[in-house]
């Protein structure tokens, strides 16, 4: 499998393109334009809006609205239209659309503590946004399913089983052997970028590490084996962003 992605990319690349990730300069396959992730991300923001219960919260939303613009313009992306929800949900999760659009469930609040922390958890999210990491995955999946049917087309006429794959490939689930270590590897990468644009919105990047300890310190249960989680284990998670740590401090001025 992992031979035949290699060579799908290969193909792809001949008859498509590739971006470049800021700060980490990585290449990437990209067969999805930036005008369609972003109508694909204004399209699935707007269900969630829909779907969920938005809080009613005047401190948190306020927060989040501050940290996250500031976020934005250190992002220096003024072609997203921005905007930040809080949805009235106990799970700890937060999650990134295309676009520049970003939602944060009011169950991470209490691990965020404060601005520092909500700070933390923002830079993270822009950063898959910036790095557009759901259009790396989406492509991807195209790479790997020749004759797709095209994806516009599946948003518009919202047939279930391409929109299932079209919300995977923004973060809700992959294949284990070839998508899934190239979504922990984004997670990763997105902790880097995630730093840095904290750092350079005025948010020391050290409460970052701060976040991931108090997240480790909270976890119950026992946690899928880490070749079978699109996310990095949470001691992994704190040891590499210690070592992006360094980088990230050039960026910060308030040290």
């Amino acid at each position: 499998m992992a031979k035949l992605f290699f060579i799908l990319t290969a193909f792809f690349l001949t008859i498509q393109g590739c971006a470049t990730v800021p700060y980490t300069e990585r290449q990437q396959i990209m067969m999805v334009s930036e005008e369609q992730e972003s109508q694909i991300g204004a399209t699935l923001f707007t269900e969630v809006k829909q779907e969920s219960k938005l809080s009613g919260d005047a401190r948190i939303n306020s927060m989040v609205s501050e940290v996250g613009r500031r976020i934005a313009t250190a992002a220096d992306k003024p072609d997203y239209k921005w905007e930040f929800v809080v949805i009235e949900d106990k799970s700890v999760n937060a999650f990134a659309l295309p676009g520049g659009k970003v939602a944060f469930n009011t169950g991470i609040m209490p691990i965020c503590q404060d601005e520092a922390g909500i700070a933390a958890v923002m830079g993270h999210e822009v950063a898959h946004a910036l790095a557009r990491h759901g259009s790396e995955r989406m492509s991807q999946q195209q790479a790997l399913s020749i004759g797709g049917v095209a994806l516009m087309a599946a948003i518009s006429g919202r047939s279930p089983v391409v929109r299932e794959g079209v919300m995977q490939a923004y973060g809700l689930g992959a294949q284990v052997g070839v998508l899934l270590p190239y979504s922990r590897k984004h997670e990763l990468e997105a902790d880097r970028i995630g730093m840095i644009l904290m750092a350079k919105a005025g948010y020391d990047p050290r409460q970052a590490v701060s976040f991931w300890e108090r997240m480790l310190a909270r976890k119950e249960g026992s946690a899928p084996p880490p070749f079978l989680s699109t996310h990095p284990s949470d001691q992994k998670r704190v040891e590499e962003l210690k070592s992006f740590l360094p980088e990230a401090l050039k960026y910060y001025k308030g040290r």
